[in-house]
């Protein structure tokens, strides 16, 4: 029990009696001084320290030496104790716990999120321009090109994107023939215009060239030297038509009579005939005439005679007139004009061929699995063209990474793969498309996801993500080893080594289980135990 302190009682206490006494409050140092306790008790403890100075620098030096002794012990080794560290560890086992769980193989890649099939889009003037020029269409980023757009305007040509395999490696012309054409004319039936089957340039082809080409207002192209053969070719079958006209005409002529002509000699044989009516009528009247007159008589007999032979002459003549002529030599020269005439619409025929519309390979752009997303665009109006205007890529998101041809192998066509979006959900994806490097490098893989919301195709534009695809599995949970703990058996069966109590203990036993080996993946092997006892947490033997 703590003694009450007397104010009136001498100040001279022993060290014992200050350690003994039970202060009554706590003295704290601070930046604030506290309430100030009874003078008397300050002064006591004042005395303490200022009476036992010696006793208190003992202690610090003694608590000093102390602290040092610790540390030195801690960091100081005898040599003794350096040797025994030294000294190889007491000998034991090396083990790694069973564990119980799904296993899978799996191969992991990175992939390059972006569209399908991004190619650079390279593109030339016409050979109809006279620059190379863009003068419009030119698109902007995130436009789609489909069938029947127009790429690019260079010097006042559009470039027309077609459906297609094949590049547009040679301008298409009437009688040309070969998968090309066959291609164009796939691609123009599919936008309803009629371009014929076959892989034939024709006619047909030809005019729905004209057609593709007019539905967009522009004129499509036409070989200027062929335009002016057909006029040419025209001005021939005129003249040709001219001189048919004519040779028939002088057939015509040379011919036979025409009616009018026969009607001409009729009359003037009923005019002869006319005249012997009335020559033998005079001769009548001479001979009934009273007196008679002999010469009188004579006269108009002798006029009646030559009435007659006239009318023989005239009809004789009429005959004559009225014969079918030789016509020969108008008949030929008018089947000469007629050959004439058939040789020069062959010619029309031909240099009107030759003028039908064509497709310079400039004005086409064939791209396979249309529509096509523009995703950069590096010509604008007015620039000059050199090397790619633009990059397109399919409409679709893929994932594209490439793996070590052996891990390739492990690979099918639409196996499942996974990867991570920006949010921390896994996304599936299927695999497309697996490309094999020839030269034993790293293979392609392409991937297709499920679909994705547009605002997260934006988010995962470009980037670049970790994709794992598990190429083999076990159907549930199951006990797993690493490699290093199966050893063979005299018999070539597979086993494990489980330790009995402390693997660190030189006196502990082990037991051999023979186990089924697995699946095998990252390092561990799944087993089957088939003589023993083996279960999850069994220190399995690895090293020793």
């Amino acid at each position: 029990m703590a003694r009450e302190h007397d104010p009136s009682a001498p100040e001279d206490h022993t060290l014992a009696d200050s350690l003994l006494a039970e202060p009554e409050e706590t003295v704290e140092l601070g930046p604030e001084p506290e309430p100030t306790p009874p003078s008397g008790r300050v002064k006591g403890l004042g005395r303490v320290f200022r009476g036992n100075r010696a006793v208190w620098i003992t202690a610090l030096v003694a608590a000093i030496c102390l602290v040092g002794g610790l540390l030195v012990g801690r960091f100081v080794l005898s040599p003794a104790d350096a040797a025994a560290r030294a000294s190889a560890p007491n000998p034991g086992y090396i083990t790694v716990a069973v564990e119980y769980g799904e296993l899978s193989n799996d191969v992991t890649l990175r992939g390059q999120v972006g569209y399908a099939d991004a190619v650079e889009v390279k593109l030339a003037a016409s050979e109809l321009a006279d620059a190379s020029v863009a003068t419009g269409h030119v698109p902007d980023v995130g436009d789609e090109l489909d069938a029947g757009d127009i790429a690019l305007e260079i010097a006042g040509r559009p470039v027309f994107v077609l459906p297609g395999q094949l590049p547009a490696y040679r301008t298409l012309r009437m009688g040309m023939s070969g998968p090309d054409v066959s291609q164009l004319k796939k691609a123009l039936n599919a936008l309803d215009i009629k371009a014929g089957k076959g892989d034939t340039f024709d006619e047909t082809l030809a005019e729905a060239i004209r057609q593709l080409y007019t539905d967009s207002g522009y004129t499509a192209a036409v070989d200027a030297d062929a335009a002016a053969g057909v006029r040419a070719a025209r001005e021939s079958v005129r003249q040709a038509d001219e001189g048919i006209t004519a040779a028939r005409k002088a057939l015509r002529d040379a011919g036979a009579p025409s009616s009018a002509v026969k009607k001409q000699w009729n009359n003037q044989v009923n005019a002869a005939n006319r005249e012997v009516t009335v020559a033998k009528k005079a001769w009548d009247a001479a001979r009934d005439a009273e007196p008679a007159d002999p010469v009188a008589i004579a006269s108009a007999k002798a006029a009646w005679e030559n009435a007659k032979d006239n009318v023989a002459l005239v009809k004789a003549q009429r005959k004559e007139a009225l014969k079918k002529p030789d016509t020969s030599d108008q008949k030929a020269a008018l089947k000469a004009a007629e050959q004439r005439r058939t040789d020069a619409g062959k010619e029309l025929t031909k240099a009107k061929k030759a003028a039908l519309p064509f497709l310079p390979a400039a004005e086409v752009l064939y791209l396979t699995e249309l529509p096509r997303r523009v995703d950069q665009v590096l010509i604008e109006r007015g620039g000059v063209i050199s090397g790619p205007v633009m990059s397109v890529s399919g409409a679709t998101v893929e994932l594209s990474g490439s793996a070590a041809n052996s891990d390739a192998k492990l690979l099918t066509i639409g196996d499942e793969a996974f990867f991570e979006l920006p949010d921390g959900t896994e996304h599936r994806a299927v695999i497309s498309k697996i490309e094999p490097d020839p030269g034993g490098g790293r293979a392609t893989i392409t991937f297709a996801p499920d679909p994705l919301e547009t605002e997260m195709i934006q988010q995962i534009q470009g980037s670049n993500v970790r994709v794992k695809v598990a190429v083999g599995a076990t159907e549930g949970k199951v006990l797993s080893v690493p490699f290093a703990a199966l050893t063979a058996g005299p018999g070539g069966e597979s086993r494990v080594e489980v330790v009995e109590g402390d693997p660190r203990d030189e006196n502990a036993t082990t037991r051999l289980v023979v186990v089924t080996p697995g699946l095998a993946a990252g390092g561990y092997v799944e087993v089957t135990p088939t003589e023993g006892q083996l279960k999850e947490g069994d220190l399995v033997v690895v090293g020793a």
